[in-house]
């Protein structure tokens, strides 16, 4: 049974599910309670099934079998993956040559990508293909398999065996959902293959991930933070992933507005 909420919990449990995961300090600074307080109203939402708590923070409870719908998600934090976007595309010179997976926030890096110059793109994300052919310097290379009619995302062994025919200088990926023990989570365990085998052929690897990601619940492990070299998000991670990058030397650059 779901626990009788006060103002102050309701308001917290609608923070947490715009936010994705937000701090102890945090929640007790915007409530101007003391952090004991705000311990309290989180134990109790989280036993009734309301939130998911964190050492130090908390995020919202989600389905670990089924994202949300791609139409959603290409509104969800849109502002925030447009900055993400952008400084993965600064971080990427002229004459690269690159894989791009699927995920609205990679879409927003094959936009910002436009103005580049002969480039060399490998992807398995039609809705990219098609923008970024729109170049003419660049060279675009599509991953064959099974399309999905949902967000034309390209799947199977046939993008695998693709792909493994390339070694590049970036592969640039998304994910679904971030464990504080620094572990990548998605949905789906055809398109984590071909994550998987993205990150084996790169020689650099760089995840674009907002905020909203941490402490978000799926279901496939992609696998951890030592497999990426930099992270690009819109803002500092919480303290407890801070020894996770430390000790898997993985780079974070966080995108101004």
């Amino acid at each position: 049974m779901e626990p009788r909420l006060n103002r102050r919990q309701e308001e917290l449990i609608a923070i947490v599910q715009r936010e994705g995961f937000v701090g102890v300090d945090e929640l007790a600074s915007h409530f101007d309670v003391a952090p004991q307080t705000i311990r309290r109203d989180l134990n109790l939402l989280a036993d009734g099934g309301l939130i998911r708590r964190y050492h130090g923070g908390v995020s919202a409870p989600s389905s670990s079998v089924e994202n949300v719908a791609y139409a959603a998600r290409q509104s969800l934090q849109a502002a925030e993956k447009n900055r993400i976007a952008a400084s993965i595309a600064a971080a990427i010179p002229d004459g690269s040559s690159l894989f791009i997976n699927l995920g609205t926030t990679n879409e927003g890096v094959g936009r910002a990508l436009l103005n580049h110059r002969d480039l060399r793109v490998i992807t398995n994300n039609l809705n990219i293909a098609i923008l970024l052919s729109d170049n003419p310097t660049f060279e675009v290379i599509v991953a064959g398999g099974v399309v999905r009619g949902r967000d034309h995302g390209v799947t199977g062994e046939a993008t695998i065996e693709l792909i493994r025919q390339f070694k590049v200088d970036f592969g640039i990926i998304g994910i679904s959902g971030i464990e504080l023990d620094g572990t990548l989570l998605d949905f789906d365990f055809h398109e984590v293959r071909v994550a998987q085998a993205i990150i084996e052929h790169s020689r650099q690897v760089y995840l674009g991930a907002d905020h909203t990601k941490i402490g978000r619940n799926a279901m496939v492990r992609l696998g951890d933070f030592s497999r990426v070299d930099a992270w690009f998000t819109d803002r500092p991670p919480p303290d407890a992933l801070q020894p996770v990058l430390e000790a898997s030397g993985t780079q974070v650059f966080v995108a101004k507005d």
